[in-house]
């Protein structure tokens, strides 16, 4: 009796570790003492005051306060990839777009919005917080207000990141239903104000901080990249609810979470996985309305290969307590980290 006694101690105890180390991974982290404050630069008002001073002046003061951002802003609004910002022959066709129309409305939507930004200011501290947490020696970047008539919605530089406003004014702005060739209404559904930091951040995530590799081939590589992507949108955007890091509706995350073993089912049924054909894996990976050929009525979500590689990632985390964010961000064994999850959902 002793033995039996002393036997289930042990995996009682074995069971109580393993609860307390997956609840290490996900509870909340005190941030509030870290020294990081975020200014978000209203570039979009500097550049606006163009119109009233001498531009000469003006152009000069903003090129040497951002830099090539200037240029990229300036090379968006006039449409001129080539544009030459120490030639002032483009002092003409800025003219043009602040006298417009378009310019004025948008800027007049964009002033409505955004008279502060203390909101989107507030979450990016937090967030960058985070990142200094996890990652100290990371040099973060400045952040800067733009609008660029619906360009680009993110931009991410050297040294620094741009949000683009205009592409943040709510999804009834009365500007989207107009654009639905360049941002069909499932994107601009998502065009809020509370998806600014979720953005950045997956911006910083991508283009700056953990870059997808040329080796990341198959549809395996891709989704566990994708999901190391998400798991560290989870630990920096804490707060932030699920459907934000993803881009999904309620609705859509919801219906991943019914189907998530019928989901699993289906890549390993289809012999995805190892697949590396671009082709025939992207409609898992890219952004859509649904993914064709699962669920009834176009009722399925899409990125599903994105969703899982999700999935997979927490389990391993919540399996692996050792595991710190940068080991895991760094390890690029897709192979290795789908093994080590046992990922079987039902």
């Amino acid at each position: 009796m002793a033995i039996k006694s002393k036997t289930k101690q042990i995996y009682l105890f074995f069971f109580i570790s393993l609860l307390l180390s997956a609840c290490g991974h996900n509870k909340k982290v005190d941030v509030s003492n870290i020294p990081v404050d975020v200014k978000i630069e209203r570039f979009d008002l500097e550049f606006d005051a163009m119109k009233t001073k001498p531009m000469a002046l003006q152009a000069a003061y903003l090129k040497k306060k951002y830099g090539v951002f200037y240029r990229h802003i300036v090379a968006l609004l006039i449409q001129d990839d080539n544009v030459n910002i120490n030639d002032t022959a483009y002092f003409k066709l800025l003219r043009q777009v602040f006298a417009g129309q378009p310019y004025k409305d948008l800027k007049h939507d964009v002033d409505l919005v955004y008279s502060n930004v203390d909101m989107p200011q507030a979450e990016m501290t937090d967030a960058f917080r985070h990142i200094k947490y996890y990652f100290p020696q990371k040099r973060l970047p400045k952040v800067y207000a733009y609008f660029s008539g619906f360009e680009v919605q993110t931009v991410i530089g050297d040294g620094y990141c741009g949000i683009g406003l205009d592409l943040f004014l709510g999804n009834n702005s009365r500007f989207y239903p107009a654009l639905t060739k360049s941002w069909p209404h499932y994107l601009s559904r998502a065009f809020n104000p509370e998806n600014i930091a979720p953005r950045v951040v997956e911006g910083l995530a991508r283009e700056d901080m953990f870059p997808e590799t040329d080796s990341s081939k198959s549809l395996l590589s891709k989704m566990i990249y994708n999901g190391k992507i998400m798991y560290f949108m989870d630990k920096i955007l804490p707060d932030a609810d699920d459907t934000l890091k993803i881009g999904y509706t309620a609705t859509q995350l919801k219906w991943c979470q019914q189907f998530q073993s019928k989901i699993w089912a289906y890549f390993l049924d289809e012999n995805l996985l190892y697949e590396t054909d671009y082709p025939k894996i992207q409609k898992y990976l890219t952004e859509a309305p649904f993914t064709p050929g699962l669920g009834e009525k176009n009722e399925s979500a899409p990125k599903l290969a994105i969703w899982t590689g999700w999935q997979i990632v927490k389990e391993y985390m919540d399996r692996h307590p050792e595991v710190t964010l940068p080991v895991l961000m760094a390890n690029n064994d897709a192979q290795k980290i789908l093994n080590d999850s046992k990922y079987r959902p039902k």
